[in-house]
């Protein structure tokens, strides 16, 4: 017990290093879309993997997945991944399929 309260004390330097992570990679994705040569198509799949990638680093430094109850976390996640999986599947296959 006396480590986890040794570790609220200090200075919170996973919260630090996950918000300037964030921030790097939504840099990164605006250079990709407006800087670079790369095909639409590239560019919006290159973005898509920069998205998760910050997803997964706000789950685990801003969320605490790894604390909880073992098996309903992993469910929780799953489902919600699921569902955004779903939420975003879907208005990409509306959007592109207007005319």
């Amino acid at each position: 017990m006396a480590s986890k309260t040794a570790n609220h004390n200090g200075f919170p330097w996973t919260q630090v290093i996950g918000f300037l992570l964030s921030i790097a990679l939504t840099f990164l994705a605006v250079w990709w879309g407006l800087y670079t040569n790369l095909p639409y198509n590239t560019i919006v799949i290159l973005v898509f993997v920069l998205a998760v990638l910050q997803a997964a680093i706000q789950l685990f430094m801003f969320m605490h997945v790894t604390e909880g109850e073992g098996k309903w976390q992993v469910g929780k996640m799953l489902s919600s991944a699921f569902i955004a999986f779903v939420i975003v599947a879907g208005s990409v296959w509306v959007l592109t399929s207007m005319h």
